[in-house]
């Protein structure tokens, strides 16, 4: 039994929502001055490209 493509990209998007939350909570809590904002932003963009690893789940 191994993993099809949906399977991957499920993964792919449930580690991707782990990194951006670890990222932002780093960019909140860790760092207070720029570098935060920075973190945040990173956070955000691995939010974008999960949501978009959902977007694609039974299509490719």
């Amino acid at each position: 039994m191994g993993m099809n493509k949906n399977t991957v990209l499920a993964w792919a998007t449930f580690i991707m929502i782990i990194v951006g939350l670890s990222l932002i909570a780093l960019g909140a809590f860790r760092y207070k001055d720029i570098a935060g904002w920075g973190f945040a932003a990173v956070g955000i963009g691995f939010f974008a490209i999960a949501w978009v690893f959902n977007a694609l789940k039974g299509r490719v």
